[in-house]
């Protein structure tokens, strides 16, 4: 009898692959991490943090506004609210006035409202560092817990999917996904475990030095010479 293949799948939506990627794909993905790599040997998680609560609500913030909007939103916030415990007990409008220019701040107050009142009262006031807990949490979805799990806690369990991610996988032949949880279940197996971190910040940072959006710089990427260029004019 002939056992089917199995493809586990987790309660956050990625599922382990069963079946390898094309070696030669592979082998030119770590050409471009490494390239990527030499380039920008400072990448970094772009949002202040100083422990991981911090990096979770800034994570949380972060979505639809850049990371400089929300890095200068944040010291008052945690000037206000050091803890889950006290932002627990924050009352909306004052939440809703401190994060306002991050947009979509009332959605964005009820997720730290909800994650605060989960971390203090389910957590002991730590935020938990596993991936099913994390998403869990109110406003919680998988980019904001691999940020968290791989930045905070240097848990390597998959990969940030940003908009930059989502461009370059795609223009870079990773990936013909859009979705990006499909997305991150495409890069998982190109490029080594213990960088998935790290290369989600390389990604980025490329993204935003020299293969943005509107017009990317190929003439003068470090990655030209194994980027496919999909959908590059």
């Amino acid at each position: 009898m002939t056992k089917k293949k199995s493809t586990r799948k987790s309660r956050s939506g990625a599922a382990a692959q069963s079946d390898r990627p094309d070696a030669a794909l592979v082998r030119r993905a770590r050409r471009i991490y490494r390239a990527l790599q030499k380039q920008y040997p400072k990448a970094e998680c772009a949002l202040h943090h100083r422990d991981p609560w911090q990096l979770l609500v800034a994570t949380i913030l972060s979505a639809q506004c850049t990371d400089e909007r929300v890095n200068m939103v944040t010291p008052a916030l945690f000037a206000k609210y050091p803890d889950p415990a006290a932002m627990a007990a924050a009352k909306s409008a004052t939440l809703e006035k401190l994060i306002r220019s991050t947009g979509f701040y009332r959605n964005k107050t009820k997720s730290l409202l909800g994650t605060a009142r989960s971390v203090t009262e389910r957590h002991n006031g730590s935020v938990p560092d596993t991936m099913d807990e994390l998403l869990e949490l109110p406003g919680v979805a998988r980019k904001t817990a691999n940020c968290v799990l791989g930045n905070a806690f240097g848990k390597n369990e998959g990969i940030v999917v940003d908009t930059h991610v989502k461009r370059l996988a795609g223009r870079m032949g990773f990936t013909s996904q859009t979705d990006p949880v499909k997305i991150e279940r495409d890069l998982m197996p190109l490029f080594e475990r213990e960088n998935w971190a790290l290369l989600a910040h390389l990604l980025i940072w490329h993204g935003r030095a020299t293969c943005n959006a509107r017009k990317p710089d190929c003439d003068h990427c470090c990655v030209a010479k194994d980027c496919p260029k999909i959908g590059v004019a």
